[in-house]
């Protein structure tokens, strides 16, 4: 079985990915990402971001279509990650990396640093806590960077030092929050 996400806005607005259907799977709901990227929109353009648990891509790759410079897509299931080369095709696509890897790990080598981080683990994982201090610990956050989180309503909210809420909203089941990184001895 397969299932299809639609980009909704920038350079790719309206192009649909196929991307198979796996339980557990949630992309990011159009609601959802309308939302973030309209907190974001000062900060996209020409910004290097993560998308740590892709799944779909949703997330990252709606941050190509607004104009990032570069995003990497961390995605543990090869067929999953795998769909992310149909994105290889499209103008402007070469600015998209897809990594088959558990993100965690992929956190502790990856030698660069970035601008927006999305942490979109699946709901219940527990893992929202557990990536955001992995952030801290790799040094892939750039000075000031936003991180995006996202959660269902029922989970506890992961608060880790070293991160400024900047918003917080429910949307149905889905609580967004966006966090600005606060470097060590910087306040």
């Amino acid at each position: 079985m397969t299932g299809k996400i639609r980009i909704i806005g920038g350079q790719w607005r309206g192009r649909k990915l196929v991307v198979p259907e796996r339980p557990g799977l949630r992309p990011t709901g159009d609601r959802v990402r309308e939302t973030l990227f309209n907190w974001l929109q000062p900060n996209i353009v020409g910004a290097r971001c993560l998308d740590l648990f892709a799944g779909t891509g949703a997330l990252g790759l709606e941050a190509a279509s607004r104009g990032a410079s570069r995003v990497v897509l961390i995605e543990r299931e090869r067929a999953l990650a795998d769909t992310f080369r149909q994105v290889l095709q499209w103008p402007g696509g070469e600015v998209v990396e897809a990594v088959c890897g558990d993100a965690l790990r992929w956190l502790e080598n990856a030698g660069e640093t970035f601008d927006v981080v999305f942490v979109d683990p699946p709901f219940g994982s527990g893992l929202q806590a557990r990536a955001l201090n992995a952030l801290i610990e790799s040094g892939v956050l750039g000075e000031m960077a936003r991180v995006y989180v996202e959660q269902d309503v029922d989970e506890e909210v992961a608060d880790v030092a070293n991160f400024e809420p900047l918003r917080d909203k429910r949307l149905g089941r889905v609580r967004a929050r966006l966090l600005q990184y606060i470097p060590p001895g910087s306040v």
